[in-house]
């Protein structure tokens, strides 16, 4: 091999370790925006989360107070009943 031809063999193999470091980079780059992109989605369903799990909260106490409020009506429900009872037997 000649000396020109050693030369222009090791530049090739140059430009094409360079292509290859270059596709490297890029393919480590997007890597990198996808675990970014990633990461936000994380966050962002962290904090859907959150509200979920408040409005939850808010849901649950709600009905524990109409579930009391359901009670003290049917309390009352059943005193009147008793008392329209008590009044039709007197009648009679």
């Amino acid at each position: 091999m000649t000396e020109m031809t050693a030369v222009e063999a090791a530049t090739t193999r140059l430009e094409r370790a360079l292509q290859a470091l270059e596709e490297a980079v890029e393919y480590r780059l997007d890597r990198d925006r996808e675990r970014g992109d990633l990461s936000d989605q994380v966050h962002s369903l962290g904090i859907d989360r959150a509200r979920l799990a408040s409005e939850l909260d808010h849901s649950v106490a709600r009905a524990h107070r109409l579930e009391e409020a359901n009670r003290a009506v049917a309390e009352r429900l059943d005193a009147a009943v008793e008392t329209i009872r008590a009044v039709i037997a007197g009648d009679r």
